[in-house]
């Protein structure tokens, strides 16, 4: 029997990456199965979606801002008409389950979902759930989860802790040690440091890195400097010998595998990806994204001594001290790898799929 599945997330990356991976499993296990992918009609999911091969459909939806503004207005509009579209869309397509991970466009589409008995699932993947999700939680059958105690959000029985879809070459970067350090031109015998802070860049990370330069220097270390679209022609000039600038990196994989410590935003993904590279980590976290959930995300890793949390309120008073003291004590650096490396979930991706297959077997 031919299987369908609808799937819908999007506004970030880190909706959208999720939902494409389910995806793939997906269709990895129901070869003839058809997809069909809905989104907030202009945001990033309308391009990135149908450059991984699927189909998708666009609703005029957005977020309610969180100031008073023009937008505001229309939200009730958009609403309304993103419900009867998603009720059209549901009828034509007929899917056996509809899958959410997050977004605006997740929202109506599986309210309305739910409404006609289709068996949903929600994914989500901060360590504090967005308003789209905590919204669906109490019309769908499951929500997968990533990290622990969700139930001060979900409904306890329906929450599976199966962690976020992370790309699979980051399985065992440690292989890909030697080809990273050829790919980057990176001596051997010196230890490198990347610096991660989204694609788009982290302004107060970028000028943390700038102003840090001559402490690196003094530590002997090698430097992938990830500064983001925004900020390239800001930092160019900055490169060296050991500090190569970047706005975005093509093989994460390789620059992971380089790496001897990192510096990273607290999104997510990353957080996801960090915990099965196992390397010391330390985490800025993001201040400007909704409930403070970058915060909250990297408080779940350092509360268990498995990374290092700077607040960017912080940095100036702390990161040179703490930097310093883990590049220096290989007990420490030992002490943070191991301890995030357990919190890893390489099987993310494959659990949720498994959760999907439950229903439809329910459903027949």
């Amino acid at each position: 029997m031919k299987r369908k599945f609808i799937i819908s997330g999007g506004g970030t990356g880190g909706h959208i990456y999720p939902a494409i991976a389910i995806a793939n499993e997906l269709q990895a296990r129901f070869p003839d199965a058809e997809f069909l992918f809905v989104g907030a009609a202009d945001r990033m999911e309308m391009e990135k979606v149908p450059r991984a091969g699927y189909k998708i459909i666009g609703l005029w939806i957005s977020g309610l801002q969180r100031s008073l503004s023009l937008q505001n207005l229309a939200f009730p509009l958009k609403l309304v008409s993103s419900l009867r579209k998603s009720l059209k869309i549901l009828k034509d397509f007929k899917p056996d389950v509809a899958i959410g991970t997050g977004g605006f466009a997740s929202a109506p589409l599986l309210r309305m979902a739910a409404l006609r008995g289709v068996p949903c699932v929600i994914q989500e993947q901060n360590g504090h759930a967005g308003i789209t999700n905590k919204w669906l939680s109490t019309k769908v059958q499951k929500i997968c989860v990533a990290y622990d105690g969700m139930d001060k959000f979900f409904p306890s029985d329906k929450i599976k802790l199966t962690g976020n879809p992370v790309r699979q070459d980051l399985i065992d970067v440690s292989s890909k040690r030697a080809a990273a350090l050829a790919f980057f031109n990176l001596k051997k015998d010196k230890k490198t440091l990347l610096v991660l802070g989204g694609s788009l860049g982290a302004k107060r990370i970028n000028e943390l890195i700038d102003k840090s330069l001559p402490l690196f220097e003094k530590q002997q270390l090698q430097v992938i400097w990830q500064c983001g679209k925004y900020y390239g022609e800001i930092y160019k000039s900055k490169g060296s010998k050991t500090v190569q600038i970047h706005t975005f990196l093509n093989r994460m994989d390789l620059a992971y595998a380089a790496a001897d410590f990192i510096i990273s935003r607290a999104g997510a993904l990353s957080v996801s990806e960090l915990c099965l590279v196992g390397k010391p980590v330390v985490f800025i976290p993001s201040p400007n994204v909704a409930e403070d959930h970058q915060t909250k995300n990297a408080m779940a890793i350092s509360e268990k001594n498995a990374a290092l949390l700077i607040k960017e309120s912080e940095l100036d008073s702390k990161f040179e001290k703490e930097f310093s003291a883990l590049i220096t004590s290989e007990e420490k650096q030992k002490t943070l790898s191991e301890n995030i490396k357990k919190l890893a979930k390489p099987n993310a991706t494959k659990d949720i799929v498994e959760e999907i297959e439950k229903l439809i077997k329910t459903k027949n």
